[in-house]
């Protein structure tokens, strides 16, 4: 599949039949989690490789459909997408909670046994969500972010998505992550497991993470992610400007800070997402 993948994504127009059911047999392996954008690699710094030929292959599917009808009411509810991304199918055999009230999911990403999706919520094609994962209001999945085991994305928190370049990092939260509400974590940043950001923790490429326990600052490099360390509480802090008019104004500007590690009074305070499930 990788080689015919590759393939057509080399190949501008001009598909046949038997392309198109190359790519249906690929987006039911995105469904099904046999291929994901990205994967646990014990061998790399980040614990974490890209899969390019599979971020190749959801572009590809953008390209290759066109756009169709997909309302349930056209009068009242029109939509249109590319025929290639038609919502995801469920089933009460699935054994995901999709609460009534406006949630979307596109098909071609991996939605695990136990999933709670609150409304409205959504999340985007090549993504993967693992077992027992809440996604609460408003929060979003971007495409081919790649979600761990029993984590809660707080209401109106941002996973970021990333299709483009083909090789970049997306973004991962690993299993037993708590994403605190109208948090935000882009550009290839990686969650470590069992870690907690604080309501409003915004994380990206761009700002350094000051650790106050270990006396380090944890920044992205030109060849590396932001990495935010196993069981690390984030909350959203401020570092003074030292020098020029910001100094003189006394200005300060936002940065995450790494305030505790996760111990049993981190645990009591989260333990109530449990019953929720």
């Amino acid at each position: 599949m990788q080689a015919e993948i590759e393939r057509l994504y080399d190949q501008p127009r001009g598909y046949t039949e038997s392309d198109f059911r190359l790519f249906a047999d690929f987006r039911e392996a995105l469904n099904e989690g046999r291929v994901r954008a990205a994967e646990p690699c014990a061998g790399t710094p980040t614990g974490w490789r890209v899969n390019a030929w599979v971020k190749k292959g959801i572009l590809l599917g953008f390209r290759m459909g066109g756009v169709v009808d997909m309302s349930i009411d056209p009068g009242r509810q029109p939509y249109f997408d590319k025929s290639t991304y038609p919502v995801k199918h469920f089933s009460s055999a699935s054994g995901v909670r999709i609460v009534p009230g406006g949630s979307s999911i596109r098909d071609g990403c991996y939605i695990g046994k136990g999933v709670t999706c609150m409304p409205p919520m959504y999340i985007n094609a090549g993504s993967y969500v693992d077992d027992g994962t809440m996604v609460d209001s408003h929060a979003l999945v971007g495409s081919c972010a790649q979600v761990g085991k029993n984590c809660h994305i707080s209401a109106a928190s941002q996973i970021g998505g990333v299709l483009e370049p083909i090789g970049a990092m997306p973004v991962i939260v690993e299993d037993d992550v708590l994403i605190g509400g109208n948090c935000g974590v882009y550009e290839g940043t990686v969650v470590k497991r069992r870690a907690v950001l604080g309501t409003g923790t915004i994380l990206n490429r761009s700002t350094p993470v000051y650790d106050l326990v270990r006396g380090v600052v944890h920044r992205a490099t030109e060849e590396e992610p932001l990495v935010i360390p196993e069981q690390a509480v984030v909350v959203a802090g401020a570092r003074a400007i030292t020098h020029g008019p910001g100094k003189d104004w006394g200005l300060s500007i936002y940065t995450p800070v790494i305030v505790k590690y996760r111990d049993e009074k981190t645990d009591a305070k989260i333990q109530l997402e449990d019953l929720l499930r």
